[in-house]
Order: structure tokens, then sequence, then C-alpha cells
């Protein structure tokens, strides 16, 4: 495969730009909290797959008077009482097939007012790809802001089979999303392909384009509100392009 080619593929779809909306911090000060726009008003709920051990997020967007749905088979129940809070024993996938549900099954099942906004908060293991490829348009535009834990970016850079399964996440976000954060998970890692040095793990958050405003490059990352998620590893540094727009 083309490395550099599918690397500036997602350095157009990662880079983050800033906007006239400020990003605040959600969740805890490592693991479990991120970096979103401070524009929750008119969003009625929160959809929060691949809850594990962490429910920082979700009871800090509680505050915000926005109730969340959550899911997770791996688990019982959230490891906190979230304020508002709805739980099911299910994983989040790209059709409904015993255990698993797809997006849009859930949001037509638990939707508080169909004529409002939603945010979505996804970490599910590399599941995002497949999950959110296969969600209806119409279903992806009700989220105004998601929150995606992207994994696997080594193998999706180099390797045929990840790299079309990301790019038809890719294809179903872009016209729609535009990132505005971007943030290495220092827990996973990095690989070393064509001496540019590939975190395993990022987190992206995405803004719908039609809430973006006065858009312009970041002036740098890490954004002064990142942390570490193990406070015991080194922090990771993105790749340079896909901060800033390359030149030449």
């Amino acid at each position: 495969m083309d490395f550099y080619k599918n690397f500036a593929f997602f350095g157009d779809f990662l880079r983050p730009v800033q906007t006239d909306k400020p990003l605040i911090r959600v969740g805890d000060f490592k693991d479990g909290g991120y970096l979103v726009p401070n524009d929750f008003s008119g969003i009625s709920a929160c959809y929060s797959p691949g809850v594990s051990a962490q429910s920082s997020f979700e009871f800090d967007i509680a505050k915000h008077g926005i109730p969340s749905f959550m899911a997770d088979a791996s688990v019982d129940a959230p490891p906190i009482d979230v304020p508002g809070g709805q739980f099911v024993k299910k994983f989040l996938g790209p059709e409904d097939d015993g255990e698993f549900m797809s997006l849009a099954s859930w949001v037509n099942q638990t939707d508080p007012d169909s004529d409002s906004d939603l945010l979505l908060q996804m970490d599910i293991e590399g599941a995002e790809y497949k999950t959110l490829a296969a969600t209806p348009a119409e279903v992806l535009q009700r989220f105004r802001i998601i929150v995606i834990e992207l994994h696997h970016i080594p193998s999706s850079l180099t390797k045929p089979a990840f790299f079309n399964r990301a790019k038809a996440m890719i294809d179903a976000l872009s016209p729609d999303f535009q990132s505005v954060h971007l943030h290495p998970n220092n827990v996973s890692g990095v690989v070393e392909i064509e001496a540019v040095q590939i975190p395993r793990v990022v987190e992206a958050t995405f803004l719908r384009r039609d809430r973006v405003v006065n858009a312009r490059p970041v002036s740098g990352l890490p954004n002064a509100l990142d942390c570490r998620h193990n406070p015991h590893r080194p922090a990771l540094t993105l790749p340079q392009e896909w901060i800033s727009q390359p030149t030449g």
C-alpha cells in the first residue's frame, strides 16, 4: 500500500481546526476524559457505547443537563451511578445480532426528542469503523458532537483490509463532520513507519459542520487541557502533518 497517500488521507480527516466554540474537558483528568466544544444547548442525550470501567464522562455531561444512554456487554452496569443514565448490556456493532445492536436501532429505540441534537462518545475497541460506516447518514447527522477513540491506526495505514474499513468510516463522517481536537493515547504507544511515529490509538473530537464557526488552524497541540491517560508513561506527540496543513 502507499503509506504516504494513506497518511495524508488520514491527516485530512483528523487535522483539527479551532472554532468560536471553546473546548472544555469533560470527564477525568486521565483516561475517560475528553475535550469537547462547549456547545451543549439543545442536545437532549449522550450515547456512550463502551462503558467498561469508566463513567466520568457521562457523570460530567449530566451536569450540563444531558442524560446518557450507555451500552457495554462486557460489564453488568456502569461503575458509578450516572444521574439520568440508562444502561443496556449490549455491544455496539454494524447490525443487530445477538448481543450486538446497531447505532441506528439504539437511537430509534431510545431517542428522547427526535427534533433535538445528540452527542456520541464512543470507545469500542476497533468496532467503531464498521459501526459508523454502517450507520445511515440521517442518524449520524443527529449527532452534533462525536468523540471517538480510534484504534489500530498503524494497521489502517499499511494493511488493505484495515485501511478499507477505516476509509468507509471516514467517507461516512467527512461530509458532515469537522475534527476540532486530536490527542494520542499514551497507553498504547507508537509504531514507527517510514521514519514517522504513528500512535496506535488516538482520540478525535468532531463537530457537525453546521456548528463550525470561524474555522482556523489550531495554534498547537497538545491543548492545555490535555492529560496523559497514564501519568506514569511519557506523553506522545502527533505527526506534525496531522496538526498543521503540509506545505509545498
